[in-house]
Order: structure tokens, then C-alpha cells, then sequence
């Protein structure tokens, strides 16, 4: 792929006997999008997890049986050749990540309340080598009746694993030691929140959370030594006025560290936050619709672009960054994908 384009992996909710995973490509001077190929043979691809040499993809299969799928990347076309799947012993698998060294894939299922540690193979196989099964319940009667991890990752130094419970509300700390979770500590957040997603400030100073049940942003203070949160702030997720509808989604924050967006499906918008150089606190800044019903997740790409997945309108939407402002506008291309819910770039996002 040339300077010019970027490309990018896009999971789907479809049946196995349909394309799934799609490789599309991204223009890096007019922000079109085009679908390059597809992959079948997996159903609900609702999360994606490239290695740093992106020659391995990893994907949940979210379903009541769940598994996993490792793919080997062809390193000319992008076209994936399936290396391995394994089961999950859980429930509708809805989030998947690599360890920072890559020795290990991690995966939160939602509907049964586990957690999976796989030992990546040399050939890029998965060994299972720990289970963590969570349990409990919140204030929500609804949502929050049981444990319900919805996503799992590890802190910036390697050292912890974070799993966001939106059943718990808490996120609750591991060490991965020889591939077995080993509970470390746990950080409550506010009753009936519902932590779904996080991110990093490139500092290592601060973290970011996503509450879907009450529709807010969590600012946390991190101590990657000792394993710890601390929130620093509370913001809402939704533009002043907004009714809230417990779909908070996703949330990712710029390399340069100075933008931070936060998705919201009920809604149908992505808000931009700009963040404090001395103190990590957010300032709400704006609001722009995604032009599409049910934006589960977004990614930031070089080149200064944001990608958002329209799951209900079976769309990809593109903006592009303002440098200097981080305020989002629509290129006015839209790429049709049925049902899209995760989108991972194949070159890291560098500006």
C-alpha cells in the first residue's frame, strides 16, 4: 500500500455462510473508502485484534458459544487465511487484544462473565492457558443482573491486565503471570455506570473510560507500578440536552495526546473532548453526527482521519481531524459494510 492510502480491517455482526472481516482501504487525500476483499466462514466478527508485525488478525466470533480466529495475514494483499479457532468456555466474546510483547491474546465475554488467556504459538496458533470467570451484580436490574466484562487489555508498561465490567462496575486489575490472570486489585466506578471501553494518554499519566449505562466519561489518574486508578473527573458523554440512552460506546484518544473522542448510540454522534497538557482533564468542545444509526466503534488513522462504524445503517462514515482544533469534518464519503462494528487500521496512526 502506498503513502497515498491506508488500509483497514472492519469486523462485522453476520452469519458465518456471509463475508465477515473486510479489508478496506482509505484514501489519505479525500478520505474516500473502497472494500479491497472479504473473509466468511465466522460469525460476528464484533472485535479485531492485529499484531504489530500485522501478519496476524485476531477476531471474537460473538456468539453463545463464543470462540476465537486466528488469521494469517498475506503480507501482499491483506487477505486472511485462517490459522486456528478455539473456544472461548464463555458467551458471546464481544472484545479481543494483544499483550504489548504479543505473547498472548486476551478476550472478555460478555454474556457468561469470563475472561481468556491465549498463549500465542510461533506458527500464530492459540493455546489456552487461563480462564478468570467474573460474578456479582449492580444497581441496574436490567443491565447489570450479572458480571458482564466487555473489554480486556493491558496497561502501557506491560504489567497489568485491565478488564472494564459493565455488569460490576469496576474495573478490575490482573497480573499475567506464565499466562495465568492472577487478581491483583479492583477500582470501583460510580453505581449503575457501566464501564465498556478505555484508552491511554500517551504520557502514561492518565487513562480514559467510557461508562455506557449512564452515559459518561470517566478521567483517571494511573499508576502503572502499583496497578491503580484514581478519577480525577466525570463528564457527560452526550451533548447538553441530550436524552440519555445508555449506549455510550467507544472512546479513543489522538498520539499527539491533545484530542479525545467518545462515541454514543443513542444519539448517533461522536464527541470531541480536548485534553489538558498539565492535568489530563477533558473540556467538552463538540458534537457531530455520524450520519448513520449506532456508532459502536471508531478508529483514528494517519494522515488525520476518523473512521466510524454505523452499525444499524450498515455504513462507514469519514472525517477528517482538524491539526489544530481536533474538530471533526465529514469528508461526505460513506462506504457501505453490512452491520460494521469494529475497525482496526493496518498502519498505526502516527500524526
Amino acid at each position: 500500500m502506498n503513502d497515498d492510502k491506508s488500509l483497514f480491517y472492519t469486523g462485522t455482526y453476520t452469519g458465518a455462510d456471509e463475508q465477515g472481516i473486510f479489508l478496506c482501504s482509505l484514501d489519505l487525500h479525500s478520505g474516500q473508502m473502497e472494500i479491497v476483499n472479504g473473509v466468511d466462514g465466522i460469525a460476528n466478527a464484533s472485535y479485531l485484534a492485529l499484531n504489530a508485525d500485522g501478519d496476524r488478525l485476531y477476531a471474537v466470533s460473538e456468539t453463545d458459544e463464543g470462540e476465537v480466529f486466528a488469521y494469517a495475514v498475506n503480507g501482499e494483499t491483506g487477505e486472511l487465511h485462517l490459522l486456528d479457532r478455539k473456544p472461548t468456555q464463555g458467551a458471546a466474546p464481544c472484545y479481543i487484544s494483544l499483550t504489548r510483547d504479543g505473547s498472548h491474546v486476551l478476550v472478555a465475554n460478555y454474556s457468561s462473565g469470563h475472561v481468556n488467556a491465549y498463549k500465542v504459538l510461533d506458527g500464530g496458533e492459540l493455546e489456552p492457558a487461563s480462564v478468570a470467570l467474573h460474578s456479582g451484580s449492580s444497581i441496574n436490574k436490567d443491565r447489570q443482573e450479572a458480571a458482564h466484562p466487555h473489554s480486556v487489555f493491558q496497561d502501557p508498561e506491560g504489567k497489568y491486565v485491565l478488564v472494564c465490567d459493565l455488569g460490576l462496575d469496576e474495573i478490575v486489575f490482573y497480573r499475567l503471570e506464565e499466562g495465568k490472570l492472577v487478581s491483583h486489585h479492583t477500582v470501583k466506578t460510580a453505581p449503575g455506570a457501566g464501564p465498556r471501553h478505555f484508552d491511554f494518554h500517551p504520557s502514561g499519566k492518565w487513562a480514559y473510560g467510557i461508562n455506557e449505562l449512564d452515559d459518561t466519561v470517566n478521567v483517571y489518574a494511573l499508576d502503572s507500578q502499583a496497578g491503580d486508578l484514581k478519577i480525577l473527573q466525570t463528564l457527560s458523554a452526550l451533548p447538553e440536552g441530550a436524552a440519555s440512552g445508555s449506549a455510550s460506546a467507544d472512546i479513543h484518544i489522538t498520539p499527539c495526546g491533545r484530542f479525545l473522542y467518545a462515541s454514543n448510540r443513542s444519539d448517533d454522534s461522536i464527541g470531541l473532548y480536548h485534553v489538558d497538557a498539565e492535568t489530563g482533564l477533558l473540556t467538552a468542545v463538540e458534537w457531530v453526527s455520524t450520519n448513520g444509526k449506532t456508532p459502536r466503534n471508531f478508529a483514528v488513522f494517519k494522515g488525520g482521519y476518523l473512521l466510524a462504524a454505523n452499525q444499524n445503517s450498515s455504513t462507514i462514515v469519514s472525517y477528517k481531524i482538524d491539526k489544530a482544533s481536533g474538530r471533526l469534518t465529514p469528508t461526505g464519503y460513506v462506504l457501505e459494510v453490512p452491520k460494521p462494528v469494529c475497525i482496526v487500521p493496518v498502519t498505526p496512526c502516527k500524526h
